[in-house]
Formats: C-alpha cells, structure tokens, sequence
C-alpha cells in the first residue's frame, strides 16, 4: 500500500512539472510574439516542437513510475 502511495506522488510530480514547463514556453512565446508580431508563425512552430518533447518525457516518466512500482 505504501509503495502506491509513492507512486501517486511521483506521477503528481510528473504532471506538475510538465504543466509548470508548458506554461513558461507558452507564457515565453505570447511575450516574444507581442514584441515580434512578424515572427509569430515562426515562434508558434518552435513552441509546439517544445511542448510535444516535453510531453514526451513525462509519458515516458509515467511509464517508468508504473513499471517500479
């Protein structure tokens, strides 16, 4: 039972670090798309690109916390 609950705190982690890291890259990208309004296409590209690998990551994360416990 305690190892679950060790396991409920490492996927919390997980998704609270993702969340945090996909907000300061969006949070990132409106700032540099307000001061560059004509690099926008540009800057949306690189953020999605950033947010799919960080997405990534944290799947692979789950995974790994799934298969210790």
């Amino acid at each position: 039972m305690e190892a679950m609950s060790f396991t409920a705190v490492g996927l919390g982690i997980i998704v609270l670090g993702a969340g945090l890291g996909i907000g300061k890259i969006g949070q990132a990208a409106i700032e540099s798309m307000s001061r560059q309004p004509e690099m926008s296409s540009k800057i949306q590209t690189a953020m999605i690109v950033a947010a799919a690998l960080i997405e990534g990551v944290s799947l692979f994360a789950i995974v790994v916390a799934w298969l210790v416990d």
